[in-house]
């Protein structure tokens, strides 16, 4: 399963505010199969199948042209780990658990 961190942003909108294109694209995060997704304050985590998790990029990009942006900047960084599962909580839930252990450790 893949791991990736996905920052799209429009460029070339009337506006400073982008919450409307980050609505957008939870709205066409929410209709597609095979993945899970968190927004975060920053970006969106999107887990999946290395395969679905690029589509699914895919269409987000398009998908902000869709939505009024005349230019768009797509930045994906991918965490694909092959020898055992992965995902985003465990990820986190592996940190919290070493910051919980003593420092003589």
């Amino acid at each position: 399963m893949a791991i990736a961190e996905v920052t799209i942003i429009p460029i070339g909108t009337a506006s400073t505010s982008l919450s409307h294109y980050v609505a957008h694209m939870q709205r066409v995060l929410a209709q597609q199969e095979g993945i899970s997704y968190e927004l975060t304050s920053m970006s969106t985590i999107i887990e999946g199948p290395l395969e679905r998790v690029l589509e699914v990029i895919r269409v987000l990009h398009e998908s902000t042209f869709e939505a009024g942006a005349a230019r768009v900047s797509t930045s994906i960084k991918i965490d694909d780990r092959r020898d055992r599962e992965a995902s985003s909580q465990q990820k986190l839930q592996s940190v919290q658990a070493k910051l919980s252990q003593s420092l003589d450790n």
